[in-house]
C-alpha cells in the first residue's frame, strides 16, 4: 500500500481508515481509538484461528488424495470410504435432536415465501435496482419477456395493442386464481367504484391511491385502477397495471459476483453498503439522451379496510454476503506484516455500517426487528461455522450490540458442509436464518475433493447424479428437521438465463415443490415472474408433506466415469464447452473488473455468470487432464479456439481487449492457470489466481 496509516499496530489504507472513522464510527458515536484497539485485539485472536482452519482443510484434502491414490484402479468400497472419512474427522457425529433458537427474524425471512435477488455490491445502479425490486409490474414482466408462450410478438415499435391484450388477459387469469371473485371473472369486471366482491374478503388489505391491495399466500398484489392512463383507458374496469410483491429479500454480494482485490475495491463496496443502509444511495446515468438518477424507493402507504393508515416496505430486506475464510486483502496488514483475512474485515466493517439500522439512524430502515443479516459462503464443516459464530460474538461485543443481533446465512456449497449439515446448523443455531444449495460451487468442490479418485462424468450429467439429488433433498430435509420452517429461509439456486423466462416459469416451480421458501433469480423482472409461483403454491404446506431425508450414502457417492471411453469428438466437445464458459467470464473479470454479467455461452445463450462458473469448469478440465482423458495440447487447442469465439461474441464492445494472438495477455494467462494449476488450488477455488492476475492488470 502506498498510502497507509497506522491504527493500533495495524497498517491500513488511509482512505479506508478515514471512511470508517468519519462516515461510520463518528456518526454512530463510537470511540475511534477504542474501536481500533478492540479490532486489533479481535484480529490477534481470530486471524490465527482462521489460518488453522485453512490448514485443517488442506490436511483433510491431502489425506483424501492419498486414500484415493492408494485405491485407484480398485472397486470403490463405499463402507470403507465412509469409515475412512470418519476416522480423519471429515465426517463428525450428528448433534442429535435440537431446534434452532433464532429470534427477532423479520417476516420476509421467517414467515413469508418469495424470490431472492443476489446483486454485485460494487455496482450502485444494479444494487438500487435490486433493493427496489420489492414491487414489480406484472404487465411489464409479461410484455417484455417470453414468459407468455402464446403471446403474439409486437407488431410495431412502441406499444403494441395486440401483444398488450394478451398480457392483460394473462393478468386477469392470474387474478382469477390468486384473488377469485364471488362470481364471474376479473375479465368481466366493470367500474369498480362500487367495490369489488371477492370470494374471500380477508384477502382485501386496503387502498393505495389509485390501487386496491390484496393478499395471497402471504404476498401482496396491488391492482392499479387508472382510467386516464394509456392502458387503463382501454380497459373497461380501468385497470392500468398489476403490481406484485416480488423480491422479498436481496443479497448485496461482496463475494462471488464482484472483482474486489484491494483497498480501492473494498472502499467502494463498503460505501455502497453504507448508502443502502442509510437510505441515501443514488446513481445517475445516461439513457436516451437524458440523465436519470436512481434512488431507493419509499414505502407503500395505504388505507386499511377500517380506515386506518398503514405502510408496507418499498424495498427488499437486505442481506450482505461477506467473503469466505480463504482470502486475504492488502487493504489492511497485521502487525506481523501479513494481509488481513478478508472475511474478518467484512464481518467488522459491514456490521459496523449495519449498526446504523439497528440504532434507527437511517432514512427508511432495513430490519424492523433490529437484526443484521450476513450470508457466509464457502464454509467447510461445523468447525468453520462455529468459528463464524464466535467471530460474530466478538464483532457484537466490539460494536456494543446485543448478542445474536448478527444473523447468519450458511451456504451449503461445500461437500464437508453438506455431509455434516446438521452439525453446521447446530454450531450457529441461535443466529441462523438461511441455508441454500448451489449446483456450480458444490459440483466444483465435489470434483476437487475426489480429484485423485479418477475421471469425472461429463458436466451436464452431474445434474442427474445420485450425490446431487441427495444433496438437494438433504438440505431441505435437515433444515426442516431442525426447525427452520417459520424461522429461516431454505433456499435454492439461481436461474441463470435471464432471457429465457418462459422456460423459468415451467421449471422453477420445482424449487417450491422441493420445499424451498426462497430461490435466486437473475433480475427484478425475473423476481416478479417467479413471484407467481409463490401464489400457486403454499410452500409451508409443501414442507409439511415432504418425505424422509436421504442418508449419507448417496451423498458420498463419487460421480466417477467408470468404464466410459469417450470419443475424441466427445472430449473436444466437453473441453470446448468448459473453455468457452471459462474464458467468457475470465476476460471480463480480469480486464474489466466485472464480477457478474450476462455472458454468452457456447450456444450464444446469455447466462448470468459469477465465479462459481469458473470453479466447476476449471476443475472439470483439470480432472480430465490429470487422469489422461485429454492432453495439455488438446486443452490448449480448445482454449485458443474458444478465445476466438469469445472475442467474436464481444466484438461490439469498444473497450474489449482481444485474446486471440495475444496469448501473453493477462486474461488468457489467468484462464490457463485456472486449468493447468487447478489441481493444486485450495478446494479448487479460483479466487487466488483471479486476484493475483487482476492485481497485475490493475498495476498496468
Amino acid at each position: 500500500m502506498s498510502n497507509i496509516s497506522t491504527r493500533a499496530g495495524l497498517a491500513i489504507d488511509t482512505n479506508l481508515a478515514k471512511f470508517l472513522e468519519s462516515k461510520v464510527l463518528a456518526p454512530l458515536g463510537r470511540d475511534v481509538d477504542a474501536f481500533w484497539t478492540g479490532f486489533a485485539d479481535l484480529l490477534a485472536t481470530y486471524a490465527p484461528r482462521n489460518k488453522q482452519l485453512l490448514e485443517k482443510r488442506e490436511s483433510l484434502q491431502a489425506q483424501i488424495d492419498s486414500w484415493h491414490r492408494q485405491h485407484r484402479g480398485k472397486p470403490h468400497d463405499q463402507a470403507d470410504y465412509r469409515q475412512f472419512l470418519e476416522e480423519i474427522g471429515y465426517l463428525v457425529p450428528e448433534p442429535g435432536d435440537f431446534t434452532i433458537g433464532t429470534r427477532n427474524v423479520d417476516p420476509e425471512i421467517a414467515t413469508m415465501a418469495g424470490p431472492q435477488l443476489v446483486v454485485p455490491i460494487l455496482n450502485a445502479r444494479f444494487l438500487l435496482n435490486a433493493a427496489n425490486a420489492r414491487w414489480g409490474s406484472l404487465y411489464d414482466a409479461f410484455y417484455g419477456t417470453d414468459a407468455l408462450p402464446n403471446a403474439p410478438e409486437a407488431e410495431q415499435a412502441g406499444y403494441c395493442p395486440v401483444r398488450g391484450a394478451a398480457v392483460i388477459a394473462a393478468g386477469r387469469e392470474f387474478l382469477d386464481k390468486a384473488v377469485p371473485l364471488k362470481s364471474g371473472s376479473w375479465a368481466d369486471l366493470g367500474d369498480p367504484s362500487g367495490g369489488i366482491a371477492i370470494a374471500d374478503e380477508s384477502q382485501y388489505v386496503g387502498q393505495t391511491g389509485k390501487g386496491r391491495l390484496f393478499k395471497s399466500n402471504g404476498l401482496h398484489i396491488e391492482v392499479i385502477f387508472d382510467a386516464d392512463s394509456p392502458i387503463g383507458s382501454t380497459d373497461k374496469a380501468g385497470i392500468a397495471d398489476i403490481i406484485l410483491e416480488s423480491a422479498l429479500t436481496t443479497i448485496a454480494d461482496c463475494e462471488d459476483s464482484v472483482a474486489a482485490v484491494d483497498a480501492e475495491d473494498k472502499l467502494l463496496a463498503y460505501t455502497n453498503w453504507l448508502g443502502v443502509i442509510r437510505g441515501d444511495l443514488e446513481e445517475s446515468f445516461e439513457k436516451g439522451g437524458a440523465t436519470l438518477t436512481r434512488k431507493l424507493a419509499g414505502n407503500k402507504d395505504y388505507t386499511g379496510a377500517d380506515g386506518s393508515a398503514h405502510s408496507l416496505p418499498g424495498r427488499s430486506l437486505m442481506f450482505v454476503r461477506n467473503v469466505g475464510h480463504l482470502m486475504t486483502n492488502p487493504a489492511i496488514h497485521l502487525p506481523d506484516g501479513s494481509e488481513i483475512p478478508e472475511g474478518i474485515m467484512d464481518a467488522v466493517f459491514t456490521s459496523a455500517i449495519s449498526t446504523f439500522d439497528v440504532e434507527g439512524k437511517t432514512r427508511y430502515g432495513n430490519s424492523a426487528n433490529g437484526s443484521i443479516y450476513i450470508v457466509k459462503p464457502k464454509m467447510h464443516g461445523p468447525e468453520e461455522c462455529a468459528f463464524t459464530n464466535d467471530l460474530f460474538d466478538a464483532v457484537e461485543d466490539l460494536l456494543g450490540l446485543p448478542r445474536h443481533t448478527i444473523k447468519v446465512g450458511v451456504m451449503d456449497e461445500e461437500r464437508r458442509t453438506s455431509a455434516n449439515l446438521g452439525a453446521c446448523i447446530h454450531a450457529v443455531k441461535d443466529r441462523i436464518v438461511f441455508i441454500n444449495t448451489g449446483f456450480l460451487d458444490r459440483t466444483g468442490d465435489e470434483i476437487h475433493t475426489s480429484m485423485q479418485a479418477g475421471p469425472m462424468i461429463r458436466k451436464a450429467e452431474m445434474k442427474n447424479s445420485a450425490w446431487l439429488s441427495a444433496y438437494e433433498a438433504r438440505n431441505v430435509g435437515i433444515g426442516l428437521r431442525h426447525g427452520l420452517s417459520g424461522k429461516a429461509q431454505i433456499g435454492k439456486g439461481m436461474w441463470a438465463a435471464p432471457d429465457l423466462m418462459g422456460q423459468m416459469m415451467v421449471e422453477k416451480i420445482g424449487h417450491l415443490n422441493a420445499g424451498a421458501n426462497t430461490a435466486w433469480v437473475p433480475s427484478p423482472t425475473a423476481a416478479t415472474l417467479h413471484a407467481l409461483h409463490y401464489h400457486q403454491k403454499d410452500v409451508f404446506e409443501v414442507q409439511k408433506g415432504l418425505g424422509d431425508v436421504p442418508g449419507l450414502e448417496p451423498l458420498l457417492s463419487i460421480p466417477l466415469a467408470d468404464g466410459v471411453n469417450w470419443s475424441e469428438e466427445e472430449v473436444r466437445e466437453e473441453l470446448d464447452n468448459n473453455a468457452q464458459g471459462l474464458l467468457g467470464y475470465v476476460v471480463r473479470w480480469i480486464d474489466a473488473g466485472v464480477g457478474c454479467s450476462k455472458v454468452p455461452d457456447i450456444n450464444d445463450v446469455g447466462l448470468m455468470e459469477d465465479r462459481a462458473t469458473l470453479r466447476i469448469s476449471s476443475q472439470h478440465m483439470a480432472n480430465w487432464l490429470l487422469h489422461g482423458v485429454c492432453s495439455e495440447d488438446q486443452v490448449m487447442d480448445s482454449l485458443k479456439r474458444m478465445a476466438a469465439k469469445v472475442d467474436a461474441q464481444n466484438a461490439g464492445d469498444p473497450t474489449y481487449e482481444k485474446m486471440e494472438d495475444n496469448w501473453d495477455g493477462v486474461a488468457f494467462k489467468a484462464a490457463c492457470d485456472l486449468v493447468f494449476k487447478g489441481v493444486e488450488q485450495p478446494s479448487g477455488y479460483t479466487e487466488p489466481l483471479l486476484h493475483q492476475w487482476r492485481l497485475v492488470k490493475k498495476a498496468g
